[in-house]
């Protein structure tokens, strides 16, 4: 018997999802365009299985080395490269760039570098063939090259845009399609189908991405808005049509093209091997002596400076024991670690520094290094404290080191312009730093996209917003609703949410480029062959793409020439007793231990004197009665949040007015807290701890020392905690200890 239940219609079996390489998308490193960021791209596209994913910011690769570490955690192939927005009778066309090998990553490097000086900062000048001042689109050999050619570009002109490209790509060359799904999107595909068809341009897929996932959509038009500098609600036809242009899955592609144009995104992929990781830095090698390898050269200038620190007469056995088996330490690690061009370029700029009479003086982690205090480039005597070389390079570590020097900033410039001589612009730049989005400069930039009023989004910035919650975002949304005068025009609260949900959105979203305030990058080949190079804001300043932070992930070092002002007011005054005394005055000239100078210290009398002279400092010289040098690097290092916070303060100073009552542990301990009264102050005291009490190695210990350095950003303090626990225990300590 026949059923009469009714037969329902089965959906359409979803396409076979096929394998895909995405060949053109944005990060938000193309400012205002790109509305997720790169790690954001990368994850999205391996969850989604694809089998490559190119990060083609424009005239930009700022964007490619965060890309690449999450792209190389994550096991997911990445094409590095960028596009270009090229004028052509009163339209534009995109072309996309992706390099072959490191010789083609070098080519698109230095075409990027090309088009941005030709440009104020910011900017960048492509032409196409055939105009007077064409680029040299020649150049960009062992590289793949994708055209996308809008519509309002007719057949006829851009089948010859077509054939030049196909004249100097040859077998490379792309015609890229997408599916926007617009209004516009059945009149492009026939169009496009023309061009292929008339110029012999094979068709590839694109998605042209912009996002991650279509819920960036929002954030996407307010980034345009900003971008255009007025309100969304204003921006018409400059917005996206749709959310199409995120990063689809696979089903849904083969939904939208034709099979061949996404097989073909996997051709174009196979023969674009290059990775970040084919970089290969050469320092340059200006500072070694003829006929000497840079170890040797390093070593005769340590020797040589050794007898400056330690004089015959006063050191008749040359550098006590003690120094001289921590030079050789750190000689052997730095040969080891392949820097010691690093400690000679810095030990040049010193002498070039101090042989025209600039003040300078090395800081930071390399107070540790025995080797930079023979070199001059620091000043702690390693005999005079335990010094641990760890803080600055670490073999476990595997990080460059990083020397910060700083200048008489009224004379740096005679060091910048020194470094420019000897090296050449072509292979020396200042690195980038990215301005990124904080909160009250996220709330403003949303706020004015969204046609806020004003006195809102000042009233609300001025709530110190910070990275709270929602819940406590809208109690500071209201609070400043209060405040606004009475009358003026409060949004919705739909809009007023979205305004937080967006600002909270864009934080952290990079805005543009600045320059370092003195990381020079320093090659002993073009460097415009490793990262391209753009003019700075300021004159004579051109600027490498990557910023300071991404540097040792690709392997590059950076010299950081900084500038002090308290250095030029020292030289003033070494100069000024010097005519009244008749006699030059110099820095060693002045008393180690000056018992009058301390007593003025002690009394707070510290108005303008370089570290001490701000009101929590005032308010503590006299409780802590600082009576020799190292008092004073106690002095300083307790008055900031983390000692404050942590509780050390009291206990320091209580133990500083009774140290018989001081105690330790063990001696391990004892010889780690004994200068600062058992009271952990110093980070290099939490390696020491953590190396005596708990069997750390230096390079775990130094880690330790990181991640509680960086604990509110990155976190990652807890993963130490049973190893650190564990250790004591298993040395002795008890576990209320």
């Amino acid at each position: 018997m026949q059923s009469t239940k009714p037969i329902r219609s089965r959906r359409p079996i979803a396409p076979a999802s096929p394998a895909y390489a995405e060949l053109h998308c944005l990060s938000n490193f193309s400012f205002q365009r790109g509305a997720s960021q790169p790690e954001e791209l990368v994850e999205r596209a391996h969850r989604l299985g694809y089998s490559a994913l190119a990060i083609t910011d424009e005239c930009s690769v700022a964007g490619v080395v965060r890309a690449h570490g999450e792209a190389r955690r994550l096991g997911l192939q990445l094409l590095p490269g960028a596009e270009f927005a090229v004028p052509y009778g009163g339209s534009r066309f995109t072309v996309v760039v992706l390099p072959h090998n490191l010789q083609g990553w070098g080519n698109l490097c230095e075409f990027i570098t090309r088009a941005r000086r030709a440009a104020p900062k910011g900017g960048y000048r492509v032409a196409w063939l055939g105009q007077s001042d064409a680029s040299a689109w020649h150049t960009l050999q062992h590289c793949e090259a994708l055209l996308h050619i809008p519509l309002a570009i007719k057949t006829e002109a851009a089948c010859a845009i077509a054939a030049g490209a196909k004249g100097v790509f040859g077998p490379y060359c792309w015609l890229a399609v997408t599916a926007g799904l617009g209004d516009l999107q059945a009149l492009e595909r026939v169009h496009w189908q023309q061009i292929a068809a008339l110029s012999g341009l094979p068709a590839v897929a694109t998605g042209q991405v912009r996002m991650h996932t279509r819920s960036r959509k929002p954030l996407h038009d307010v980034l345009t808005a900003v971008g255009l500098g007025q309100p969304v609600a204003q921006c018409g036809f400059a917005l996206q049509a749709n959310a199409e242009h995120h990063l689809r899955s696979r089903a849904r592609l083969a939904a939208l093209f034709p099979p061949e144009a996404l097989a073909r995104t996997l051709e174009v992929a196979a023969r674009c091997s290059f990775t970040l990781d084919a970089l290969r830095y050469q320092y340059p090698m200006e500072a070694v002596l003829p006929g000497q390898t840079p170890a040797q050269t390093l070593r005769q200038y340590t020797e040589e400076g050794a007898l400056v620190r330690y004089p015959p007469p006063a050191y008749p056995g040359g550098m006590p024991p003690s120094v001289r088996a921590q030079v050789e330490h750190e000689l052997a690690l730095i040969s080891d670690m392949r820097y010691e061009m690093y400690f000679l370029t810095v030990h040049d700029l010193v002498r070039f520094a101090r042989g025209r009479g600039i003040l300078c003086q090395g800081r930071g982690s390399a107070a540790n290094s025995a080797v930079c205090y023979c070199l001059g480039i620091t000043e702690v005597d390693p005999s005079r404290m335990n010094v641990l070389f760890e803080r600055f390079i670490s073999k476990e570590r595997d990080e460059p080191p990083d020397i910060d020097v700083d200048f008489e900033h009224q004379r740096r410039e005679e060091v910048i312009q020194y470094i420019y001589a000897k090296y050449g612009r072509e292979r020396a730049a200042i690195t980038a730093v990215v301005a990124s989005y904080r909160p009250r400069s996220a709330l403003r930039d949303v706020g004015r996209a969204l046609d806020i009023p004003e006195p809102l989004i000042t009233a609300m910035a001025k709530e110190h917003p910070g990275m709270y919650g929602r819940t406590v975002l809208a109690e500071r949304l209201q609070n400043a609703i209060e405040k606004v005068a009475a009358g003026a025009d409060v949004p919705s609260p739909r809009r007023l949410q979205l305004w937080l949900d967006l600002a909270t959105q864009l934080q952290g979203f990079p805005r543009h480029l600045s320059q370092h305030v003195g990381g020079f990058v320093l090659t002993q080949g073009p460097l415009t062959r490793l990262v391209p190079v753009e003019n700075a804001s300021m004159p004579d300043r051109s600027v490498i793409q990557w910023d300071k932070d991404d540097l040792d992930a690709v392997g590059l070092l950076k010299v950081d020439v900084l500038a002090l002002g308290m250095l030029s007011a020292i030289r003033r005054c070494l100069h000024l007793i010097g005519q009244w005394r008749g006699a030059p005055m110099r820095m060693q000239d002045v008393p180690a231990e000056d018992p009058a100078t301390y007593a003025m210290i002690c009394q707070a009398d510290t108005v303008g004197v370089f570290q001490i002279e701000s009101r929590a400092q005032m308010s503590m010289l006299p409780r802590l009665q600082p009576r020799c040098f190292y008092d004073l690097v106690v002095e300083v290092a307790i008055v900031r949040p983390g000692p404050i916070q942590g509780g050390m303060v009291h206990p320091y100073l209580k133990a500083r007015a009774n140290p018989q009552a001081v105690t330790y542990a063990s001696p391990g301990l004892e010889e780690a807290l004994k200068r600062t009264l058992g009271v952990p102050i110093f980070q290099e005291q939490v390696m020491q701890i953590a190396m005596a009490a708990a069997n750390f190695s230096a390079g775990e210990a130094d880690q330790l020392r990181r991640s509680m350095a960086a604990w509110k950003r990155k976190g990652g303090v807890g993963k130490f905690h049973d190893r650190l626990i564990g250790g004591m225990l298993a040395n002795g300590y008890t576990q209320d200890y």
